[in-house]
């Protein structure tokens, strides 16, 4: 029995060792100069789409989400269809001037926050101090004729 485990095991991890490694040979390496050759073509779609556009209307991601998703998918399947993981460097550098063309002008407005006035400012810091008192009050008392209750 023994001598069937020394013989039997190697066996068995060689022929998985050997057939792990027959995957790995079979996997494709990245084509980067087929990718960066066909991406251009998602970019010009795009393009084509947006100009349909006001250009007024490029920062209002509603308008153009549909153009933008078509984009998103055909830099995949290019990404793909290269052999190449998505996103990867190559891609995104493509996404990114994509991006600057499009919308170097669309700057997020930041809200500038103030204080309310001082009368609303006090007003909502007495009400909860105010209750707290009174709830305190309240407890102290109703503790104190606890032969009452």
């Amino acid at each position: 029995r023994y001598l069937t485990h020394l013989f039997l095991f190697p066996l068995v991890n060689g022929l998985l060792t050997l057939g792990f490694a027959g995957a790995c040979q079979q996997t494709n390496l990245c084509n980067e100069s087929l990718m960066l050759e066909k991406l251009p073509a998602c970019g010009k779609s795009f393009e084509e789409m947006m100009k349909k556009l006001d250009s007024k209307k490029w920062c209002n991601l509603t308008e153009f989400i549909m153009y933008y998703d078509n984009f998103t998918q055909c830099t995949e399947r290019e990404a793909n269809n290269a052999s190449c993981f998505w996103p990867n460097p190559l891609a995104e550098g493509f996404i990114t001037g994509i991006h600057k063309q499009f919308f170097s002008n669309c700057t997020s407005e930041k809200v500038h926050w103030e204080d309310p006035p001082d009368e609303i400012l006090i007003t909502l810091i007495l009400i909860p101090v105010m209750l707290t008192c009174a709830m305190i009050t309240l407890v102290v008392w109703c503790s104190k004729r606890s032969d009452i209750l």
